[in-house]
C-alpha cells in the first residue's frame, strides 16, 4: 500500500485512536480490492441514528454499538470526529423528529434515536435525515470523490455530475467520512468509468412515470457490473426524472453508473462514453419493455389500501407542491393513512408556502427524516393491526 505522509500519520495515530482504526480498516478494503492507493474524500453520507438493526448489540451506549458494529472492533474508541475535509450528512434515521405513535413505535425507542443523532452530530456530522442529499445542498461535482449510503445517489452522482463513487456499504461510508479516504479503485478510476453497453431507446421518455419504468427496463437487462451507454432522444428530461431514473436502475440492478448521451459530463457522444473501446453488447429498449417492466412493479387484481406512501427517494419541494394541489378540495379516504416523506429543509419551505396544511387539511401527512422501509416492521404492524 503506497501512502502519503499523511496517511502514514494517521496510521501511527497522529490524529487519534478513531482516525487510526478508520484507516487500518480502509487499508484492508483497499487490500481486499487489490488497491495499492486511497484517494481523498470530501464528501459522505452516513446512516446515523438507533436503526433497528444495531439491536443486535444489547446496548444503550452509542460509543460501544458503534465501534462494535461499524468499526468491527471490541475496544470501545468514542465516535467523536468525522474528517474535517469531509462534508459529511446524514441519511434517514428511523423516526420522525415529531413524534413515534404515528408510526407504532415506543417513546423509548424514540429518545433512544435522538441520543444517537445527538451524538453523531457532536462528532461533525450534519444532521440532514434525507435520502435525496442533493436536496439539502450535498452536490459533489465533476471529479470529486465521495461515498454514500444510497444506491441511487451513487448512481446520480456518476451518471448526471461526473462526480466518483462505489457501492460501498454502510460501515465503509463512515470510516471514510472519519479519515477522508478511500480505496483509489472501481468507479474513482477514470478508465474504469467506460460504457460496456450501448442501449437504445426506441420511445422518448416524457414524464417521470416513464423514466421510472424506464430505469425497471434498463436494470432488468443489464448484467453484473454493466455499465449501460444510454442512447435516444432525452429532450427535456430534467432532474426529476433522471434521478428517478438513476433510483429505479440502482434497485434493480448491480449498477453503479451509467451514461445518458448528452446529458452525463462523460458522455457528450456514444464514443466519449466508451472510451474508444466497443459495446460489449447491444439492447434496445421499446414498447413492450416498458409494459413488462411495468408489469413487473404492479400487481394484478384490486384490494383494500390503508397506506399510501410517498417520497422515496424523499420529495422536493415541487413535488410536495403537486401533491398539495392534487389534494386541494379532497379528503383522504378515513380509513387510509396518506405519507408524504421529504427532507427537514423541504418540510420547512412547504410549511412556509402553505402545502403542508393543505395536505393535513385533506387528511394526510408530511414526514421527514425518515421512511417506511427504514421504520420497517413498526410502521407495518400498526398498519396490521388496524386492519
Amino acid at each position: 500500500m503506497l501512502l502519503t505522509d499523511e496517511e502514514k500519520r494517521m496510521q501511527d495515530g497522529g490524529s487519534g485512536r478513531l482516525v487510526r482504526a478508520a484507516l487500518e480498516n480502509i487499508i484492508r478494503y483497499a487490500e481486499v480490492l487489490c488497491a495499492d492507493r486511497l484517494c481523498r474524500v470530501t464528501k459522505a453520507t452516513v446512516f446515523c441514528g438507533a436503526h433497528n438493526y444495531l439491536g443486535v448489540l444489547a446496548s444503550e451506549d452509542p460509543d460501544e454499538v458503534f465501534s462494535r458494529v461499524h468499526l468491527a472492533k471490541d475496544e470501545v474508541i468514542p465516535f467523536d470526529r468525522t474528517h474535517p475535509g469531509c462534508y459529511v450528512q446524514s441519511d434517514v434515521a428511523p423516526c420522525d423528529p415529531d413524534g413515534w405513535s404515528p408510526f407504532g413505535q415506543s417513546e423509548t425507542f424514540f429518545r433512544k434515536n435522538e441520543r444517537f443523532l445527538e451524538h453523531a452530530r457532536q462528532a461533525g456530522v450534519i444532521i440532514a435525515g434525507t435520502c435525496a442529499p442533493y436536496l439539502t445542498g450535498w452536490l459533489p461535482v465533476k471529479g470529486e470523490h465521495f461515498v454514500t449510503t444510497e444506491s441511487g445517489v451513487t448512481v446520480i452522482g456518476n451518471a448526471l455530475w461526473g462526480a466518483m463513487a462505489n457501492a460501498d456499504g454502510i460501515e465503509a461510508a463512515f470510516w471514510s467520512a472519519i479519515c477522508g479516504r478511500t480505496p483509489l479503485w472501481g468507479n474513482h478510476l477514470p478508465e474504469n468509468r467506460a460504457g460496456t453497453h450501448a442501449v437504445r431507446i426506441a420511445e422518448r421518455p416524457r414524464s417521470v412515470f416513464d423514466w421510472d419504468v424506464l430505469g425497471t427496463a434498463v436494470g432488468s437487462r443489464m448484467p453484473g457490473g454493466a455499465v449501460p451507454v444510454m442512447i435516444g432522444d432525452f429532450h427535456g428530461a430534467s432532474f426529476h426524472h433522471l434521478r428517478q431514473f438513476c433510483t429505479s436502475l440502482a434497485v434493480t440492478s448491480s449498477c453503479e453508473m451509467c451514461h445518458i448521451v448528452g446529458i452525463t459530463p462523460e458522455a457528450r457522444s456514444s464514443e466519449d462514453a466508451f472510451q474508444g473501446r466497443p459495446s460489449v453488447a447491444d439492447a434496445i429498449i421499446d414498447r413492450g419493455d416498458l409494459d413488462a417492466a411495468y408489469r413487473s412493479i404492479c400487481a394484478d387484481g384490486a384490494g383494500p389500501v390503508d397506506l399510501v406512501s410517498l417520497g422515496c427517494p424523499h420529495y422536493d419541494i415541487d413535488q410536495v407542491k403537486q401533491v398539495a394541489d392534487l389534494l386541494h378540495g379532497r379528503k383522504v379516504h378515513p380509513e387510509v393513512d396518506l405519507m408524504v416523506w421529504t427532507a427537514y429543509p423541504v418540510k420547512a419551505m412547504a410549511d412556509v408556502n402553505g402545502y403542508t396544511r393543505r395536505i393535513e387539511a385533506a387528511g394526510g401527512r408530511v414526514c421527514t427524516s425518515t421512511c417506511p422501509t427504514t421504520i420497517g416492521r413498526p410502521l407495518l404492524a400498526s398498519r396490521a393491526a388496524m386492519v
